[in-house]
Order: C-alpha cells, then structure tokens, then sequence
C-alpha cells in the first residue's frame, strides 16, 4: 500500500507497493491504452525507468480480448511488463463521441470503435474485466460528464459515481489489486465537496480526481484542485486523472497530488514538440536544419546519446516512424528525471523554491 515518506507544505514524497514492485511519488505514468505506449516497447521505457503504466480496461476488453489476454497470463506477460500498471475504467469514454456512450444508472452502454457492436459495461463488469487483465491498480467506473455541462448533470454524475464506487467495491474480490475510486463534481465546490466525503466514506486504496483537465482554464482546475486534495486521507494515494504538462505536473505536486497520467508528452512527442528544462520548442523549425547537436545539452536519454537535431528534425518532416519514437523517448526521460527531481526537492523542504524557478524556465 502507500507510504508516507515526507511532506514539504502540501507537497508530498512517497512509495505506493503494488503486486509488481513499489511506485515512487510523486509519479508520472505514460498512457498504454491499447497495452502499449505508442511507437515504443515495453523494453525502451524500462530503459527510461517508468514505474507505472496505465492502459484501458475497456478497450482491451473490446481488442484483443478479455480472453486472449487471460490465455496469455494477464496484461504484464501479454505485453512483457514487470512493473506497475493502472487499468481505467473507461469511464473517460463517456467524453468521446465514437464510443457514442448512453450513461444510465445501471451502467455504460458503449458502441465499438472496431466494429461498432454495442456493449454494457455496469462497475461490476468493469471490476472483473479489470481482475481478469490483472493489472495493480483498478479504476471503479465513473461518469464523466464533459466541462460546461450544469450544476444538476454535475450532481446527478456525483451520485451516480458514488453508487457505481460502492457497487464497484462489493464486486471487487481480487485483495491484491488495489482498487481506487475517482472524485467528480466538475468545477462545483459543494459537488466536489460531497463526492469526495462520499467516497472517503466508504473508503477505497486511493483516490483519483477525474474530470479535469476536459477545457476547463487551467487555473481553475488547481483551484478545483487546492480544495478537493484536503479532503482525500492523507494516508492514501492522490491521482490526478489526464494532467501531463511539465508545469502543471509540478503546481499539481505543489497542492498535494501524487500520481499522473496523460497522452500530452507523447502525442506532443509525435507532432514535434521537444521538452526541455528551458521549455519546449517544435523540432521542425527551420534553425535546427544544420544544428547537429542534441536535442537537449546534458541529457542522458537515448536519442540525446546517439542523434542530432539535424537528423531528427529530418525524419519528423519526411514522417519516418524513427523521428516519433526518439522524440517520444526523450520526452518521457525528462518527465521522469522531473519526478525525480520533484521528490528529491520535496525531501530537502526546497519545493516551492523548486517550482518557482521550474515554472519561470518552463511557462508557456
């Protein structure tokens, strides 16, 4: 379970131990939807030491296959994973038009991408789908109304979320996954407010905050943030659902949020965009045609060692698969040197002199 080494003001140092190893905090976690992080191996981000990943639970359940992946020992022999990997539950698809999702009380009706077939997904059937993929770490099932939706949506979604959690947790057999719940609310106070004093109640292994980060301003989400993270147990894991910019990262570890994931720093990846403690800057840009140093002075990653800028931002322009995969591979090692650099700031009580200067090289 989780470990509370050290807190510096809000932000926190600690170890989440899981089935398949422990997750220093804080923690940024790489998106492996369909069990794998895109134009990457399992073997490469070892090499960058990630921790954790997170795939979908009901996008494996759609492809391969629940079955297929239970044949092949679980979702770490499948894909050839030794660490800690978070499954969601799907709930997230409710914000995307393709799963053309119907929310009722008794669950999630979604329509396949693949072959447009439609299926239920209730918080039991996301509970066993997510025991039979064996990762860590499951996600109840949550309904995720999108940004701007009403005071009335927002709180029926609390409730439902709530309902679903305890549902979730009566069907959850499997003691050595831990099982989290998420906190909705949109940007209502009292809804955030009520959702996390219900699901607290009840009392889960850790905590997600979902619903942010959907096209809300982003000070308002840490606003949302700065009250919601109080009311979680200090004792328990925080997770801040789809939040993957550097600088949003390190506000967000500032009020007490321990865990991340997004798609943002590969998918930047594969359109261009480099980060470095500097900022970022679009690979593609014409200064860098003859410029054969690396993409970033000082760094150890892969493509840093072994390329230039010149060659990379030649393979980006003729779309060669290689450019995306370093890029990809240097962006995720800055994120994780960020997390370390994060907790060892946190562990000396120089955090908030840490983000300010992060903030000031990194805005924009």
């Amino acid at each position: 379970m989780f470990e509370l080494i050290h807190e510096n003001k809000s932000a926190r140092a600690g170890k989440l131990k899981t089935a398949h190893g422990t997750v220093e905090t804080p923690c940024f976690m790489p998106v492996a939807t369909k069990a794998s992080v895109k134009t990457l191996s399992s073997s490469e981000i070892l090499d960058i030491d990630v921790q954790a990943l997170i795939s979908n639970a009901f996008v494996l359940y759609l492809k391969p296959g629940v079955d297929v992946i239970e044949k092949a020992g679980g979702l770490h022999s499948f894909m050839k994973w030794g660490r800690t990997i978070f499954t969601d539950s799907g709930g997230f698809q409710i914000l995307k038009e393709e799963f053309a999702p119907e929310v009722k009380d008794k669950g999630v009706t979604f329509r396949s991408p693949f072959d447009e077939t439609r299926h239920l997904f209730t918080p039991e059937k996301c509970v066993g789908v997510q025991e039979a993929l064996g990762s860590d770490v499951a996600m109840v099932l949550d309904d995720c109304p999108p940004y701007g939706d009403g005071h009335d949506r927002m709180k029926t979604s609390v409730m439902r979320t709530t309902d679903w959690a305890k549902r979730a947790k009566d069907a959850h057999k499997n003691k050595k996954q831990l099982l989290f719940s998420i906190v909705q609310g949109g940007t209502f106070r009292d809804l955030r407010e009520k959702s996390a004093r219900d699901l607290v109640d009840i009392g889960f292994d850790g905590y997600g905050i979902g619903g942010l980060s959907i096209g809300e301003p982003k000070d308002k989400m840490l606003e949302v943030l700065a009250y919601t993270l109080p009311l979680l147990p200090r004792a328990r894991p925080r997770y801040l659902m789809g939040v993957g910019s550097p600088v949003e990262l390190i506000r967000s570890i500032s009020l007490g949020t321990d865990i991340f994931d997004s798609a943002f720093p590969t998918r930047n990846a594969r359109h261009n965009s480099v980060y470095t403690w500097q900022g970022s800057y679009n690979i593609t840009r014409g200064k860098y045609k003859t410029d054969f140093s690396s993409l970033e002075e000082g760094c150890t990653c892969y493509a840093c060692e072994n390329y230039t800028k010149a060659y990379i931002r030649h393979l980006m322009i003729v779309y060669e698969t290689l450019g995306m995969r370093l890029v990809t591979i240097h962006n995720l090692h800055f994120l994780r040197k960020l997390m370390k650099k994060a907790r060892a700031a946190i562990e000396e009580n120089r955090f908030s002199k840490f983000e300010s200067e992060f903030s000031k090289m990194h805005a924009g």
